[in-house]
């Protein structure tokens, strides 16, 4: 594969978590709900100010410039890295791992760093796009949005199971975005599948091939 075509993938996965951010933060407002496969598939909107999945860095101000910098420096060498991959020959299970995970990174990334710059607050009315600079936030203070939602398992433990019993059991709880499903995908293929695909290519010698 070459770098060319791992960058398609970077910038079609970042154009489709795009898409879905738009649309639900011009479409709901905050904490909105809907069902799209029964109870154990919604769309939840949420924001957060920190990482994947609702995890947050600091409450401070500070805390949010520091990772909104860390994750620019980390995509920036994400793109090196990935060209640097795909240099040395790797197959294409690891491209396509890393151009996953690098473009979960890049799409979380265009969320903290324009996201407060051309949206309005988000709250009982929907958010509005604005002219650059008229948003909520500042440069770099954008919050991410999330709307995936797997309730798949609701249930209430027995009481007779030490020190969770009688609490409510949720599987899977966290709210989510696309960039945050690349980045699990592209991490936990290369955790589970790592000898297979963080392998080079076998590269035929000239001489060989020309023989």
């Amino acid at each position: 594969m070459k770098y060319r075509h791992a960058i398609l993938i970077v910038f079609l996965v970042i154009l489709i978590d795009q898409i879905f951010k738009i649309y639900v933060k011009t479409h709901f407002y905050y904490g909105e709900e809907v069902n799209v496969l029964g109870h154990w598939f919604r769309l939840h909107f949420l924001e957060n100010e920190g990482m994947a999945f609702g995890m947050k860095f600091s409450q401070a101000a500070f805390g949010k410039l520091l990772l909104t910098s860390f994750r620019l420096i980390a995509v920036a060498f994400g793109f090196y890295l990935l060209k640097r991959v795909v240099n040395r020959g790797y197959g294409n299970g690891a491209i396509i791992c890393g151009a996953l995970i690098l473009a979960g990174a890049m799409g979380n990334l265009i969320d903290s760093l324009f996201y407060g710059l051309i949206f309005t607050e988000s709250s009982f009315h929907v958010a509005q796009i604005v002219p650059m600079g008229q948003g909520y936030g500042q440069f770099l203070h954008g919050r991410v949005v999330d709307m995936f939602y797997f309730p798949i398992i609701n249930v209430n433990l027995p009481s007779w199971i030490p020190i969770w019993g009688g609490k409510e059991f949720e599987f899977f709880e966290p709210v989510f975005n696309f960039a945050d499903a690349a980045i699990s995908v592209g991490v936990l293929t290369l955790v589970f599948f790592q000898k297979k695909l963080v392998v080079k290519k076998h590269k035929t010698p000239a001489k060989q091939a020309a023989v």
